[in-house]
């Protein structure tokens, strides 16, 4: 039996070293750039340069980068026609990690050099969201939409959803959540893409194995349920007596509370200041007085536990006119460069992850003759 130390979880263990993100109490950063001047300054495509190639791009490369992604959108027939096949109720996020593996087999990029994972990277960037927008198209009864070379990618989700081109409130609400959303250091789907990357796997493994570790509840899915909650409420006084009840309950309210951050995150105070904006050009300030009836109290308890990202994420979609189907589908358009860069980090410089287990079971003890068990 093995007599090292047992963490749960693997908390506070430190498993492996990165120079792609930095997570602590006090700062969120990306390749040393603090997440409040790249949601501030930059776009999700420079987001995505900065991941995957270490730097913020210059104008030629973000036209390069841009011009990348488009020639990768476009799922082949096959991909299409197997997403056709999927029965209805079967969730979004089974879809993705579907269409994904599916794609794999149709992967444009043949070699695995840096040069060629990284092209290999902004594929599944294209990937993901063509697949999620397919699915969405297909369910309406609709045939999916033709991309549209030239425009942010944001608006390029919007477009090839809804069918036509969205108003820039829009496009910029969701292009910041793709931001703020593109990477978070060792988290569950992060260090799930690391562990099969260090088996010496394929990086479309890695970002399936990933896909799958986020539809747990435990790590995706707060933003749907965040807006679910919401959505159970007709005015904030029946939220703000619904939310006392379960706090003195002490129930567990999704949308709260942060494994790492214990003071509030970064991403949702962020979020929550531009989420606003659009609530009002939108007209939904109701939604916003439910939204303000549910955190309030929990803020200005004794011990608060703030909102997480996920809190205003899930209401700003909402607000984009997203079903919440298709709320940690999105979550995936921006972390998977999250975790292809961390694939690449990985297989830079990798030994296979391996950890020890403490062993509880019985004592070692003899097989018994069949007859003589019982």
């Amino acid at each position: 039996m093995s007599t090292e130390t047992f963490s749960p979880g693997l908390e506070g263990v430190v498993a492996g070293k990165t120079a792609i993100c930095c997570v602590d109490q006090g700062k969120l950063l990306y390749r040393g750039y603090p997440i409040s001047e790249l949601a501030e300054h930059v776009v999700y495509a420079e987001v995505a340069h900065l991941l995957l190639y270490g730097e913020l791009p210059t104008k030629k490369q973000l036209v390069d980068f841009r011009t990348m992604l488009d020639g990768f959108h476009g799922l082949p027939k096959p991909v299409i026609d197997a997403i056709r096949l999927i029965p209805r109720d079967v969730p979004m996020m089974d879809v993705l990690r579907t269409g994904v593996s599916m794609a794999g087999h149709f992967d444009p990029v043949k070699g695995t050099s840096l040069d060629d994972q990284r092209r290999r990277a902004v594929w599944l960037i294209a990937v993901c969201s063509d697949v999620v927008s397919t699915r969405y198209r297909l369910l309406q009864g609709k045939e999916p939409v033709a991309p549209k070379p030239g425009i942010r990618h944001a608006a390029q989700i919007l477009l090839m959803s809804h069918g036509s081109e969205a108003d820039e409130t829009s496009i910029k609400l969701l292009d910041l959540t793709l931001t703020l959303y593109a990477e978070h250091e060792f988290n569950a789907s992060t260090f799930t893409n690391r562990v099969i990357a260090s088996t010496m796997s394929n990086m479309v493994s890695a970002v399936t194995g990933a896909i799958g570790a986020l539809k747990g509840p435990l790590h995706g899915g707060a933003n749907e349920e965040a807006m679910e909650l919401i959505l159970r409420f007709k005015n904030a006084q029946e939220a703000g007596a619904w939310v006392n009840d379960a706090l003195a309950k002490k129930e567990k309210i999704m949308g709260f509370g942060h494994r790492v951050y214990k003071n509030g995150d970064h991403r949702a105070h962020i979020l929550e200041r531009e989420m606003r904006k659009l609530a009002e050009v939108k007209g939904r300030q109701d939604l916003v007085a439910v939204y303000d009836a549910i955190k309030n109290p929990i803020v200005s308890k004794d011990k608060p536990i703030y909102p997480n990202v996920d809190y205003p994420c899930g209401l700003t979609y909402y607000l984009l006119g997203l079903p919440l189907d298709l709320y940690t589908p999105l979550f995936v358009c921006s972390r998977v460069t999250g975790w292809c860069a961390h694939f690449i980090e990985q297989q830079s410089d990798n030994r296979i992850y391996r950890p020890l287990s403490q062993y509880t079971g019985p004592a070692e003890r003899r097989v018994q003759p069949i007859d003589q068990r019982g």
